[in-house]
């Protein structure tokens, strides 16, 4: 009986919505400075609904027109927010001010059913215990050398194999899916040492993980994250209550992984670790943690190795497709390596790849205008006032857009918009860039921990990749949609072909 009032509660507000939406009436109150315009009962709500296939485009030109590179929101529910690109603000945000923006009750409410309280979803001393776990393990060099062979591994008997096939059968492959499932094989084998082998062909074996176990975890990334993106906030509760549409869908595909998670743990728990060098090992011998934390940790941290890296790669092939120079720039420069350490081998070490300054700039680049993370949420404490000057209340949402802050001319100059590597290089040499300026990783606190084994991912499969193989996306020249998952997708995937060139065929 609740839900069915509120249902009749939220007809007349949909139904002004739309009147405004479709009518091309004029709002009784203007934009005064706030960037959009806001009407009376349903507030922002008409501009939401006719942009929201198109989010971050729509705040990237609404941000961009404000001197201050700042907007406020409203919705109906007076749900007010702030949307911004401003650095300063973002340095006030994430570090100055940090104890002032949590990640709040409705981000942790929202993804609570998936990421129940891990790292990535938790706030005060529950996210403090973690962080300061997961900082010590991360910055341990057997993890680091772990990550390392893994990568190795997974490039050598899954990746090569797979290119050199499709390069001799000339077939279509969709490189996004491809990438997908090198990070998901190789996060899984990092975060509890167990290989899913999606980049391999499925074989049924106890103890591996299910393909379903992907599969789920993919939907479950997805159905999460459309959460944020109803008109009417918390509207997604009553699908819940009631068992339908995306969210039946969401529950079986969470329980799914969940279920994974949780067998991983309690088999681990009864034969003990093989190994101290898998996350969940380390974290199992430091913490005193329940099963649903350690499924939680578990969970996040393959959201954050799988998906982050994949999407930042996916856009990079796009983005080198048309730019042979910087292909030529970066086979050059692994040329250089090999003579340097006088390499042999099919793959590269740490040492090697941290002196690849142009391939750490050209990722770095992609990372800039396509990030994986494209907009991050806090919750405000109490009122506040920006370094901008703009006054955020109690209550209200801020939202940092790091896709709109790649294309402000006030950051990068006039060729913002542009695929430039070299504007990350002095004298050849990479040059680190101001976190509140390029926050990719996030700041402050909350830095990215994985940060240095995200690069060591990407840059072994670029350097291996472009030095072997010829990548042909198909369609090239039309940037590809994007989807809003919890990280940036393409829509449709990326659609190329394969050569293989052999390391003695490199011109």
């Amino acid at each position: 009986m609740l839900s069915l009032q509120v249902l009749f509660l939220l007809v007349p507000i949909l139904s002004i919505s739309l009147f405004f939406v479709f009518s091309n009436k004029s709002p009784s109150k203007k934009p005064n400075g706030s960037g959009f315009v806001t009407y009376p009962i349903v507030g922002n709500l008409p501009l939401f609904l006719k942009n929201r296939h198109r989010l971050l485009e729509w705040q990237t030109e609404t941000v961009r027109e404000q001197p201050t590179n700042t907007v406020t929101i409203r919705r109906p529910g007076n749900v007010r927010g702030v949307v911004t690109a401003n650095p300063a603000n973002v340095e006030h945000i994430l570090k100055t001010n940090f104890p002032n923006y949590p990640k709040g009750e409705r981000f942790i409410t929202t993804l609570e059913d998936f990421l129940g309280r891990g790292i990535f979803n938790s706030d005060g001393e529950l996210w403090k215990v973690q962080r300061k776990t997961a900082s010590f393990e991360f910055n341990t060099k057997s993890l680091r050398n772990f990550v390392v062979e893994s990568v190795r591994d997974e490039l050598l008997n899954r990746l090569f194999p797979l290119l050199t096939r499709a390069s001799k059968t000339n077939e279509t492959l969709d490189l996004q899916d491809i990438l997908e499932r090198f990070a998901f094989d190789n996060v899984c084998k990092v975060a509890f040492n167990e290989d899913p082998m999606c980049l391999a062909a499925p074989v049924a074996a106890s103890g591996q993980l299910s393909p379903d176990f992907a599969h789920a975890f993919e939907t479950a990334t997805s159905l999460s994250s459309g959460r944020f993106r109803y008109a009417i906030p918390y509207f997604w509760k009553i699908k819940k209550l009631l068992n339908i549409g995306s969210e039946k869908k969401l529950k079986e595909a969470i329980s799914i992984v969940h279920n994974f998670a949780m067998k991983i743990i309690q088999d681990r728990k009864i034969a003990g670790p093989a190994a101290d060098t898998d996350l969940l090992s380390r974290f199992m011998a430091s913490t005193d943690s329940s099963d649903e934390l350690l499924r939680d940790i578990v969970v996040s941290f393959i959201l954050a190795g799988r998906d982050t890296t994949s999407s930042n790669l996916t856009w990079f092939f796009w983005l080198l497709s048309s730019r042979p120079d910087v292909e030529k720039n970066i086979r050059e420069e692994v040329r250089k390596i090999r003579a340097q350490f006088q390499n042999n081998d099919q793959i590269f070490s740490f040492e090697e790849l941290r002196e690849m300054h142009y391939l750490h700039a050209a990722i770095s680049e992609a990372l800039r205008l396509y990030p994986p993370v494209s907009v991050d949420t806090k919750a405000c404490l109490k009122d506040d006032v920006l370094p901008d000057g703009t006054f955020v209340g109690k209550g209200w949402s801020v939202t940092y857009n790091a896709y709109a802050m790649g294309r402000m001319e006030a950051i990068w100059g006039k060729d913002c918009e542009e695929y430039v590597p070299e504007r990350w290089l002095d004298n050849g040499v990479f040059r680190t860039e101001s976190p509140y300026r390029f926050p990719v990783f996030h700041a402050g606190p909350r830095m990215c921990l994985g940060r240095e084994m995200a690069y060591i991912q990407m840059k072994s499969i670029v350097a291996c990749v472009v030095e072997r193989f010829q990548i042909d996306v198909l369609g090239k020249d039309t940037c590809p949609e994007h989807m809003l998952s919890l990280t940036l997708r393409m829509k449709y995937g990326l659609p190329v072909r394969v050569g293989e060139k052999g390391v003695d065929k490199i011109e």
